[in-house]
């Protein structure tokens, strides 16, 4: 199932928001000082291209939420290219929302633009990684991790 929603999520937006990303990424390489952006953007372009299966964790270790400087960082990031792109994201999800089956993609998108706003500090890794861990998992585009019980 993961792979027919990719492979729909890759036709219908993935495409042309991983594009966004790349330029981002190549636009905030360009100085020095927004390299560290350039890279998130190009690792958040391949979660943007093919996300089922895979989910944002906060990153484990290192500095907390509420890091100063996660929390500027996350602040020009936003200036610098997550504004844009969460825009992108949620003109993708109303686009999507129009017809019955675009539904849960526009509502993936919904979920990337918060991906967009603050990336720092977070870490995309795949589900069955997330359940090794047991990582509180901060975004998910699919299903849950664990299925319901009961």
């Amino acid at each position: 199932m993961r792979t027919i929603g990719n492979i729909l999520w890759l036709i219908l937006a993935g495409w042309w928001l991983a594009i966004l990303y790349v330029i981002a990424g190549i636009l905030n390489c360009i100085l020095i000082i927004g390299i560290p952006f350039g890279i998130a953007s190009f690792r958040i372009a391949g979660y943007a291209l093919w996300p089922f299966g895979r989910v944002v964790v906060d990153r484990p270790g290192g500095k907390g939420a509420g890091s100063p400087l996660r929390l500027l960082g996350n602040v020009i990031w936003i200036i610098f290219g997550g504004l844009w792109l969460a825009i992108g994201h949620l003109i993708a999800g109303l686009l999507l929302c129009i017809t019955i089956i675009g539904i849960p993609f526009g509502i993936a998108s919904f979920k990337l633009a918060g991906l967009a706003i603050a990336p720092l500090g977070r870490e995309i890794i795949s589900s069955d990684e997330a359940r090794r861990r047991d990582a509180a998992i901060a975004i998910t585009v699919g299903a849950p991790a664990d299925p319901p019980t009961g």
